[in-house]
């Protein structure tokens, strides 16, 4: 006998709405343009996060964003040719080292 009760289970094809995301941005002049992420195949995706905590433990505290209804978001990535939304995904790459751990030990000038 099963315990479980399988009938209100979604499909996993099925979307469930997500609600207000908080999407990252980038500031320019004109005004917060969207960020684009790619999955690790290589495909453009947009990106949202439930909660700005989940965003700034993944992306960080100096990202900005901005607050979108997953309509909104699909509806400014569709013209991309952009169909897929990752909701609150986890940063899995390494960080970005922007000088070479042995610089420190080299002079200034010889960089």
């Amino acid at each position: 006998m099963c315990l479980f009760s399988y009938a209100e289970d979604p499909d996993p094809d099925e979307q469930a709405p997500a609600g207000l995301l908080f999407v990252p941005v980038r500031p320019e002049a004109a005004g917060p343009v969207l960020r684009v992420f790619r999955t690790p195949l290589g495909e453009r995706t947009a990106v949202g996060f439930s909660r700005r905590d989940l965003l700034t433990a993944t992306l960080g505290a100096g990202q900005p964003a901005i607050p979108l209804a997953e309509p909104a978001l699909r509806a400014l990535t569709e013209p991309l040719g952009i169909d897929r939304l990752v909701v609150d995904p986890v940063l899995t790459a390494p960080a970005v080292i922007t000088k070479p751990e042995y610089a420190a030990d080299v002079p200034a000038r010889a960089l």
